[in-house]
């Protein structure tokens, strides 16, 4: 290599450099936050499948997978904060990244009382699962389509918003149930792991409407 070439590398970084100023990068958010919604989605299948066995094992997997979610979570909002130029307003984005991750930290939330409080799952505690996950899937399936069919994943926001009414439902039954007899102590430790599946319903619900503003936004 002449002097000259020697030169022109030594000068590209700071080209580049001054290029990504004046043009810089946008990030893809789009393909952010459909990875981290289908991380999730993975999360709520975990619990179903705890909800389902009661396997202790499954119960350490949520827990470590919301330990990832809150690298991802945490990698996603210095991506929106270092971003020159975002494709829809940051406020919606910073909402659905902090919602999303929610749904995984109750999630946690639900199994590790359990395990603490020594309490097996229950059919309430598994239907209600199983509709988390039913609205999980729902915002994958929207933030997975949000750039090429943002149409579309209102529609999937809208089902996401509907499991967590069914949840809402379920949870009205199990404290019902629940309420009934004298087995105070049992009452209050399920109360609790009720509340947790209901909020990460609520989450669901929150995430989907930061979808919806998204879609309203494109469409």
């Amino acid at each position: 290599m002449d002097e000259n070439q020697s030169q022109t590398e030594e000068n590209k970084p700071i080209f580049r450099r001054l290029y990504e100023r004046v043009f810089p990068t946008v990030a893809d958010f789009f393909g952010i936050l459909a990875e981290q919604s289908a991380n999730a989605a993975e999360t709520t299948r975990l619990l179903v499948e705890f909800m389902e066995t009661g396997d202790t094992a499954i119960s350490q997997k949520v827990r470590d997978d919301e330990h990832e979610a809150d690298r991802i979570k945490a990698v996603n909002l210095s991506v929106l904060s270092d971003a020159f130029s975002t494709p829809v307003d940051r406020e919606d984005l910073f909402r659905a990244i902090t919602t999303l991750d929610d749904i995984v930290n109750y999630c946690k939330s639900t199994v590790v009382e359990m395990d603490m409080l020594g309490l097996q799952p229950d059919k309430h505690s598994l239907e209600m699962a199983l509709h988390i996950r039913e609205g999980a899937d729902a915002l994958a399936k929207g933030f997975g389509r949000l750039a090429t069919d943002p149409a579309g994943a209102g529609v999937d926001a809208n089902a996401a918003r509907k499991a967590e009414r069914t949840v809402e439902k379920s949870y009205r039954r199990a404290i019902t149930a629940l309420f009934q007899g004298d087995d105070y102590l049992n009452m209050f430790k399920r109360r609790e792991t009720y509340r947790h599946l209901s909020n990460a319903a609520d989450r669901v619900s929150d995430a989907a409407r930061a979808l919806n503003n998204i879609v309203v936004k494109l469409v």
